[in-house]
């Protein structure tokens, strides 16, 4: 057992004192004046070790309340100078390193309240994760985004069953990396480190850039298709009214052969222009004119009419709606929106498939249990003018893609695991 300080140093002045009695009685306990004298002495030694013990302890003291409060994290308590020299200087250091970790540490709660609120104010997602790379905390955007109701704590990205996170497990840290969903839903994601108490933390950043690729993507192709049109109209204009005045001039007996080849000439001439109008009809998409619409009698009516060409492939097209579905909806577009999506469902089928129409308050969704959408296929549904059709222009889906953005609703286009292919169209 480890005597302290304290108790050496009183056991120290106990002995040396007890010694000195002993002495000065054997000496001069025959000198009666001299041995009053000296037990005067050393009682006066005494309270002198006394005061010695004090004026050593206070400092102890003095620091043992001082390490007391920064244990407790008590940056309040501070010291009044005594008078005493060397425990005056010690209570300046004191004082002034209590004003620092405290002014330090006001500015630490700061900052990380500042950052808080910035990363529950950003517009990026972000998703922190754990010293084992699993999701601890989510900001207002990342919850938002992934509908996040408490289930994904705890889990590691490629636990959640969500395709996004799940792309985003194999990022390495520093990487950023542009991820594609549903043909359509664009993000850039992007993974990095900060350091908690000394060790390494990681955590992703989300931002979704659709509506600026969107915007770019048809800036780009606008400018390109109002140019091919104004170069192919004007080519084909002049060379239609030669091709309409030659066969004009030529007699019917003599050319009849040159009169044909001329007719076939002008009427590719007319698909042409025919062709480059579909083009240009994307680019010159009007804003849309929203009206209270019944979208339980529009899907019927559609319905109705694709009918028809389904059924020389023997496919169904079955529309179901609850009651007093309207949307706010420029019911022309909505309508070739309606066309497009359907005609493509009712292609995928074979005899005997089905395509069902599902009409709800705040989502609209055509399926099919046709062929379902190779995977390698799906991210490029969306791009503009794709086509997995030989003779496809990929009109379709980019004018679907304009009409269904102009009127600010969320779609996609995905084969689910039970094998049936769904658009569906979100308020």
């Amino acid at each position: 057992m480890r005597l302290s300080t304290k108790t050496k140093y009183i056991a120290y002045i106990t002995i040396v004192h007890l010694v000195l009695v002993l002495l000065v009685y054997k000496l001069l306990f025959e000198n009666k004046a001299l041995f009053i004298a000296s037990e005067v002495f050393l009682l006066l030694s005494a309270g002198m070790s006394i005061v010695l013990y004090n004026n050593f302890m206070q400092p102890i003291q003095f620091v043992k309340s001082g390490i007391e409060a920064i244990k407790d994290k008590d940056f309040s308590i501070k010291f009044v100078p005594t008078g005493k020299g060397e425990v005056d200087v010690l209570i300046e250091v004191y004082n002034l390193m209590i004003d620092q970790l405290r002014e330090e540490r006001i500015k630490l709660n700061e900052q990380h309240f500042f950052l808080e609120k910035l990363i529950e104010a950003s517009p990026i997602s972000i998703i922190i994760l754990d010293y084992d790379d699993r999701i601890e905390s989510l900001n207002s955007k990342a919850k938002s985004q992934f509908e996040q109701d408490g289930t994904l704590i705890g889990k590691k990205p490629e636990e959640t069953n969500l395709p996004l996170l799940i792309e985003l497990a194999g990022i390495l840290d520093g990487e950023s990396r542009m991820i594609k969903t549903n043909g359509i839903a664009t993000f850039k994601a992007q993974r990095s480190h900060f350091m908690d108490r000394g060790f390494r933390r990681s955590f992703l950043m989300i931002e979704e850039l659709t509506n600026e690729i969107l915007e770019s993507e048809k800036n780009a192709y606008g400018k390109v298709i109002r140019m091919m049109a104004h170069e192919v109209n004007n080519t084909l204009g002049a060379t239609d009214s030669i091709l309409q005045t030659t066969t004009h001039l030529l007699p019917d007996s003599d050319y009849r052969d040159i009169k044909d080849a001329l007719h076939v000439a002008s009427e590719r001439n007319h698909q042409l222009t025919r062709f480059m109008r579909n083009f240009a009809d994307v680019v010159r998409l009007p804003a849309p004119m929203p009206e209270r619409s019944d979208m339980g009698m529009l899907t019927r009516d559609v319905a109705v009419f694709m009918q028809n060409a389904a059924s020389v492939l023997n496919v169904k097209v079955v529309s179901e709606s609850e009651e007093n579905v309207f949307w706010n909806v420029d019911k022309g577009q909505m309508e070739q929106v309606l066309i497009n999506v359907i005609k493509n469902a009712v292609e995928a089928c074979e005899s005997g498939q089905e395509v069902r129409i599902i009409t709800t308050v705040d989502r609209l969704v055509i399926r099919n249990n046709g062929k379902p959408i190779d995977p390698e296929v799906s991210t490029k549904l969306f791009n503009p003018f794709f086509s997995t059709k030989r003779d496809g222009q990929g009109i379709g889906l980019t004018l679907t893609r304009e009409i269904l953005g102009s009127h600010g609703f969320d779609f996609a286009l995905e084969t689910g695991p039970d094998g049936w292919t769904e658009f569906r169209i979100s308020k």
